[in-house]
């Protein structure tokens, strides 16, 4: 999902270390950046089925449900204003990405946080207090901000902080995160939804100022990564947080390689055209691929509007609510199951299962709506009902163990240490990219295609599996160092890109 993105992978060696009670402390703290980005995804899709959140606001969408029958089925919540309600945060944090990038460069990773905290906040006063869409839109805005800015520096800073041996797991963390939030947004806008009055809508979006705390005040409390202290000259404070979180005090080739690796980094004098050179190309493209194919899998569409998705269906209010609430939970314990299996079956097996069974339960829902939901009759019953809301579920743990965390996850190990951070960004700014675009189309598509969405999303997951049998190689356990001579110069086809010859000739006799 969008889920936020995951940074740089740390040092690919294996260097003396211990878990120690200061990363995991630390990493909890910093993960509370996906917790307010779940969060957020889980909630926006609540209040926009709240028919006195829709009265207020949105005032046309709100009459077309009163009157049943008016509208085809599928067309109820066809709305731009509302789409543009839930679009307008990633369309922010697409650009606050790249101002992210500078601070975290600059700044460091801990005052980025601090800053995505505080932007947070602000947007989540706005949209409390809300009296007319402008504030709304307003607060969306700099609730995207705060994700642009955390997506950028937090998975940066576990990667950094993360003994390798434990590196994908601790990076599924900032998505375990995600899951939570979008869980807990979901059984909050279950309860307020029942509240009397024309407030319960506030309660779900003003709530979101819970994480945006936690997370400004865990950036308050947790030290700057090594890897940023060193990158910005203060080698002797870098050194000893180093020992601090490894815990012990033969740090010295891991300081090394840090102080060495930060030396090559500011080299670089434009990161963006490093990237484009040829060697990088396999890693470029499989990053923006993934990206993509996160968003076309349908699985924001599905989380952001959840409850919208099982109103349309027929499901009373809270029934749709409740329904959402399931598929949160069945988020959260199939990442659980992706941070215990990464790191045992694999990379390439989680995403070939879940392109697998993506697609067979997208294929069951669309024969099941295309037979019983037509424009102006819904015929779909208890039954059919309960077994749509069963193939939502499996398709979502076969998200949520896969292309979830892998989407990030696989980016982050597989760029040289050079590329590493302008790949990020650019991974990041795809992902939001089209996660802006399904979030803005998503509901209009809905209206046109009808139960045909579902085949749609279906033909893009078969198309991402045929990708990753062909094209993504496994990186499992293989140090990052290591990746151009042990993955891309024995890839079938990338191997091609990995040529001894350097993109200009001037590089070349330098080296």
């Amino acid at each position: 999902m969008a889920g936020g993105g995951f940074g740089a992978a740390g040092g690919g060696g294996d260097f003396e270390a211990k878990i120690t009670p200061l990363v995991i402390i630390s990493c909890i703290l910093a993960s509370t950046g996906g917790l307010m980005f779940g969060y957020d995804v889980g909630i926006s899709g609540g209040v926009t089925s709240m028919p006195e959140f829709l009265r207020e606001f949105f005032p046309g969408v709100y009459r077309k449900n009163q009157h049943p029958g008016r509208e085809s089925n599928y067309c109820k919540y066809d709305n731009q204003g509302l789409q543009l309600f839930t679009s307008s945060l990633y369309l922010a944090a697409l650009v606050a990405t790249f101002v992210a990038m500078h601070t975290t460069k600059s700044l460091g990773r801990k005052l980025t946080m601090l800053m995505a905290g505080i932007f947070f906040l602000i947007g989540t006063v706005f949209n409390f207090a809300a009296q007319n869409l402008a504030m709304l839109i307003i607060g969306r805005i700099l609730l995207g901000c705060g994700v642009g800015f955390a997506n950028q520096a937090v998975p940066l800073f576990l990667s950094e902080i993360a003994p390798t041996r434990i590196r994908g797991a601790l990076n599924i963390l900032f998505q375990l995160m995600c899951t939570i939030g979008i869980l807990v947004a979901n059984m909050i806008n279950y309860g307020t939804a029942k509240i009397k009055g024309n407030y319960g809508w506030r309660i779900s979006l003003g709530l979101a100022g819970v994480p945006a705390i936690l997370l400004t005040v865990g950036s308050l409390i947790v030290v700057d990564s090594p890897n940023s202290l060193i990158a910005r000259g203060k080698l002797e404070e870098g050194k000893a947080i180093l020992k601090r979180i490894r815990g012990v005090d033969n740090v010295e080739p891991e300081f090394l390689e840090i102080v060495e690796a930060s030396r090559v980094a500011q080299e670089v004098k434009s990161p963006l055209k490093n990237l484009m050179k040829r060697r990088n190309r396999p890693q470029l493209v499989i990053s923006i691929c993934m990206q993509i194919f996160q968003q076309c899998t349908g699985i924001n569409a599905v989380m952001f509007y959840a409850p919208v998705l099982f109103s349309t269906l027929g499901f009373k209010t809270d029934a749709s609510l409740y329904s959402s609430a399931i598929t949160g939970a069945v988020n959260v314990l199939s990442t659980i199951v992706s941070i215990y299996f990464v790191d045992r079956a694999g990379r390439r097996v989680l995403l070939l299962e879940a392109g697998v069974q993506m697609f067979l339960s997208q294929v069951v829902i669309t024969i099941v709506l295309g037979l019983k939901v037509k424009d102006d009759v819904n015929n779909l019953g208890h039954g059919l009902g309960i077994l749509v809301l069963v193939f939502v579920c499996s398709f979502v743990a076969s998200f949520a163990w896969s292309w979830g965390p892998l989407g990030w996850l696989i980016p982050s190990e597989i760029f040289p240490l050079e590329a590493r951070s302008a790949g990020q960004s650019v991974a990041v700014f795809f992902n939001m990219l089209f996660t802006f675009i399904i979030a803005q189309a998503f509901l209009s598509i809905l209206c046109h295609m009808k139960f045909a969405i579902f085949l749609f999303f279906a033909a893009w997951v078969f198309v991402m599996t045929i990708f990753v049998i062909f094209l993504i190689p496994e990186t499992k356990g293989i140090p990052i160092e290591e990746m151009t001579e042990r993955v891309w110069k024995k890839h079938w086809f990338w191997k091609q890109y990995m040529d001894e010859v350097e993109d200009d000739p001037k590089g070349k006799a330098d080296a």
